[in-house]
């Protein structure tokens, strides 16, 4: 049951589930949810190819890399929707457009 293949199908459902998350949500939060759900699928591909592929720690460390950037793009994104929220009183991204001069 430990082989590859079976992290590349958990893998792909969540990549799935994070691009159906990105594409048919309107709030901000569930856009985001999705994103991070993409990136954790990206992290397992990392951590598995390093795994099943000699041992070595390049996927361990390009998996971290991710994990930073993630907890970045969050904080930014966050604080972008806060400001959305602050100005709109909706977390609708689709209402952002009215943010446009």
């Amino acid at each position: 049951m430990d082989n590859l293949q079976t992290y590349l199908y958990i893998s792909a459902i969540l990549f799935s589930l994070g691009l159906y998350g990105v594409i048919t949500r309107r709030n901000g939060i569930a856009v985001l949810m999705g994103v991070e759900l993409i990136l954790n699928s990206a992290n397992i591909n990392f951590v598995a190819f390093a795994r099943f592929g000699g041992m070595n720690f390049s996927g361990q460390v390009f998996a971290l890399f991710v994990i930073i950037m993630a907890a970045a793009e969050a904080a930014v994104a966050l604080a972008i929707i806060i400001n959305v929220f602050n100005n709109l009183d909706t977390v609708n991204i689709d209402d952002a457009r009215e943010l446009k001069l």
